[in-house]
């Protein structure tokens, strides 16, 4: 029997990864350009993604475990306990190349989940609080200019109407449930998009008025949260100067992935040119699934100095974006704990304002 290498043997798998999903996952179910499911075991749920077309298809990645692999090692892991010798059998079977002799490969041992129904009630959580952020998000009125969302950036440095346009992905909303004081309050909206573009969750952002009138972050515990699953998605704000979205960008944009909206914003008014992304949580920016037309990636930092936990995740970020063939960029401050809305807004490395009062 002619030998196959791990390597083309994964191609080959990927090329048929429709299949192959289906027949190793049956549960899971088409998300847009992802095969999703609850797990290597294959029950529902939305913690396993795995890439269906391009240059990335079979890739994949459980959120909950930390493991991925290509289309060989998912075969590994779902039938062979990540044992790719065995896996390599199997998929000389499978695929038609072997010599039509009974198989040496011992039965694959299928993951099987663990009896839970805590399984089937948090992916109904999931979809409980995905239907409410798209509830939330079709009810809020479009646009920002001339609401507490437009002076509430003014307030931090960013003027968006120096950009022409306002971003889309934000909303203004003058009666969000707030949990923290069991009332609704104003709150600036931000649609998070999954890869297919499609909104998957709303960031909120509660909004309250300072004595002197002016629009600032509400003064709770927690003004910022997340209502939905995000893993893997972003806020498109700003789509360069190409001025094309996400899905048809060119090859020439320059992308810029930040953590928080204001940050962010910040560089889009500072750099317009550039199509600027929030991952919303530094945890997720390795997550961020890109097109494979973008290649020339910056990650605009917070300078967390002496963040161990921030360290760890920007490299995760830095590692995964470069080992996708792309040419990634660090863009950090310095001004120490501080982020580009500092920098925007001035401030020096004490956090004290250099423009006059």
């Amino acid at each position: 029997m002619r030998q196959h290498d791990a390597g083309t043997l994964s191609r080959m798998l990927a090329e048929r990864i429709g299949i192959l999903v289906r027949e190793l996952l049956p549960n899971g179910r088409k998300d847009g350009a992802e095969w999703r499911c609850g797990s290597l075991a294959g029950e529902k749920g939305q913690s396993l993604a795995v890439h269906l077309n391009g240059s990335r298809a079979g890739i994949w990645c459980d959120f909950s475990s930390g493991e991925r692999g290509d289309a060989l090692d998912l075969v590994a892991a779902v039938l062979f306990s990540g044992e790719r010798k065995e896996a390599m059998k199997w998929a000389v079977s499978w695929l038609g190349l072997g010599d039509g002799s009974a198989p040496t490969f011992r039965a694959p041992e299928r993951r099987q989940p663990v009896p839970d129904r805590r399984n089937d009630e948090l992916d109904q959580e999931a979809q409980r609080k995905r239907a409410s952020a798209r509830r939330l998000w079709h009810d809020t009125a479009p646009g920002i200019a001339g609401t507490p969302v437009e002076a509430y950036l003014a307030g931090r440095g960013i003027v968006l109407r120096e950009l022409g346009r306002a971003p889309g992905a934000l909303r203004f909303n003058p009666s969000v449930w707030c949990g923290e004081v069991q009332r609704p309050l104003p709150a600036m909206i931000a649609a998070i998009c999954g890869p297919s573009g499609k909104l998957v969750a709303v960031h909120r952002t509660w909004l309250g008025q300072m004595p002197g009138g002016q629009w600032a972050k509400a003064d709770l515990q927690n003004a910022k949260k997340v209502l939905g699953s995000f893993a893997g998605g972003c806020v498109r704000l700003w789509r360069g100067a190409s001025g094309k979205a996400l899905g048809v960008a060119p090859d020439d944009d320059v992308t810029v992935i930040a953590e928080g909206i204001e940050t962010a914003l910040s560089v889009a008014v500072a750099c317009p040119e550039f199509r600027v992304l929030s991952a919303v949580s530094l945890s997720n920016m390795a997550a961020v699934t890109l097109p494979d037309a973008l290649k020339n990636i910056i990650i605009a930092a917070d300078n967390d100095s002496g963040n161990e936990k921030a360290r760890r995740a920007l490299e995760a970020a830095l590692k995964k974006f470069a080992s996708q063939g792309r040419t990634v960029r660090l863009a950090m401050p310095e001004i120490v704990h501080g982020d580009w809305n500092d920098v925007l807004r001035g401030k020096d490395t004490d956090g004290k304002s250099e423009r006059p009062v």
